[in-house]
């Protein structure tokens, strides 16, 4: 079995309402977060899978469509290799918000279905996230979960960190069988 570690996107790799973007509806929309792809990178080198989780109910409201969310993956995807970094996979809930379904996260069907698709031991594997419904979701895969969080964070997660590569650098100092 493979170990992985499971990233929100919004928050955890890119901005998301902050002063130059709200949220991520096109390409021109995309602002990473300092040193993603840097952690990424470490996260590779340490052997995590590294997958992509994210709720995107804007597809589902029609404030984006399914295919220009695939680009932005895409183009996600290839700036992070890039600068040496890989990503195996993005996989969105594109779900309205309160739909119900069962990948929306604070569900963990994402993360349970990447383990089955890939083999990943989750007990073995982190959730890294910016929200609560994150580390639900992680907490219900029967993940080690982070919170993103500057300031005072909340004490829904196992570990806190400021940013992704902080969180990073920790995980890859564990020793997870």
């Amino acid at each position: 079995m493979k170990k992985a570690v499971f990233l929100d996107r919004d928050g955890v790799i890119n901005e998301v309402l902050s002063k130059r973007v709200r949220f991520v509806n096109k390409l021109s929309d995309i602002y990473y977060l300092e040193k993603v792809p840097e952690a990424v990178q470490l996260l590779n080198e340490t052997d995590y899978k590294i997958f992509v989780v994210t709720n995107q109910g804007g597809v589902g409201l029609g404030y984006l469509t399914s295919s220009n969310l695939d680009k932005i993956h895409e183009k996600m995807k290839q700036d992070i290799e890039q600068q040496g970094g890989f990503i195996e996979e993005f996989l969105s809930c594109i779900h309205k918000p309160h739909e119900g379904c069962s990948c929306r996260k604070p569900e963990a069907g994402m993360l349970l279905g990447l383990a089955e698709k890939h083999e990943i031991d989750l007990s073995l594997s982190y959730m890294v996230g910016d929200r609560e419904p994150d580390i639900e979701a992680g907490k219900k895969a029967g993940c080690t979960t982070i919170l993103i969080a500057n300031g005072d964070p909340e004490k829904i997660a196992d570990h806190h960190f400021p940013s992704l590569y902080s969180a990073a650098k920790w995980i890859a100092g564990q020793k997870k069988i």
